[in-house]
């Protein structure tokens, strides 16, 4: 068993999107700030409307995967497609732009706390250009574990085994196979959870500080985890609640221009036609 420690730290940093939403940004700020196959996470957290009331009017996609993880707060996803869902706290959506989609999230509150994720995760190659999809995920439909010493942890995608009891997520028969927690820890809370050696894989603490190995890991910061197949995470000086996200690498080429993730500029330079053309979403 080769436990995985701490091996570098992404603070996050203040950012803004859609229609000016006030969020923090830990990977995705620059091509160095990625974790193949992850692209983006985003926090957004506030009380204040003014930081999220525009929302996220009506834009592209082509290439990755996103899903948004809502903790509190309620916004509504239309696209293209046709689809509408009510985004609600303990929620989630899981998107898949594939070839193109054109959507939109804005909020269906005018005052209190709005928060929450935003993930991005590539696509492979062979992938890319699949038809768009779309599940929305209720709170209920998110199974929660009761830890072994105090805790839970929410099975968004992937699968955990504690007591030799399996608990699947809503989230399956994704290429890269990743597994998405949401752990809840009391202070000094233990959790320890298996992964696959060749998951790359990462925490974020949303509230508290968290322990993983030696090194302390504070709220907002992305900890990339080093090579293992087990990771060990202590909460310190209080309760601490985090994201762990683990996922098989791809290995491939990334250009990224804005909402458009290919392997090659010109792919990019075509998804940009195919967007001002009105042909991003058009069937073959």
């Amino acid at each position: 068993m080769e436990v995985r420690i701490l091996d570098k730290v992404i603070a996050a940093i203040p950012a803004s999107d859609g229609a000016g939403v006030s969020l923090l940004r830990s990977l995705g700020q620059g091509p160095m700030t990625r974790l193949d196959p992850f692209l983006m996470l985003d926090c957004f957290s506030s009380e204040d409307a003014g930081d999220y009331i525009k929302g996220f009017p009506a834009h592209p996609h082509r290439g990755f995967e996103t899903v948004t993880y809502m903790l509190d707060g309620h916004m509504r996803h239309q696209d293209h497609l046709g689809n509408v869902g009510e985004l609600k706290s303990g929620g989630a959506q899981w998107m898949t732009a594939g070839r193109g989609i054109i959507h939109s999230e804005m909020p269906q509150q005018e005052s209190g706390r709005m928060r929450g994720f935003q993930l991005w995760i590539n696509l492979p190659a062979r992938e890319k250009m699949k038809p768009a999809g779309y599940r929305d995920i209720q709170a209920g439909s998110i199974p929660k574990v009761d830890l072994p010493g105090g805790g839970t942890a929410k099975v968004v995608a992937g699968t955990v085994t504690f007591d030799s009891v399996a608990t699947n997520g809503p989230v399956d028969c994704v290429t890269t196979r990743p597994l998405f927690l949401d752990v809840v820890l009391p202070d000094g809370g233990l959790f320890t959870q298996s992964l696959p050696s060749g998951h790359n894989a990462f925490l974020y603490p949303y509230e508290g500080t968290v322990m993983i190995g030696n090194s302390l890991l504070g709220a907002h910061q992305a900890g990339i985890l080093s090579a293992g197949d087990q990771v060990t995470v202590r909460s310190v000086g209080g309760a601490a609640k985090f994201l762990l996200l683990a996922a098989q690498p791809l290995g491939e080429p990334v250009v990224q221009h804005g909402p458009f993730v290919m392997n090659s500029r010109e792919e990019i330079e075509q998804a940009i036609r195919d967007y001002q053309n009105g042909t991003l979403t058009a069937p073959w």
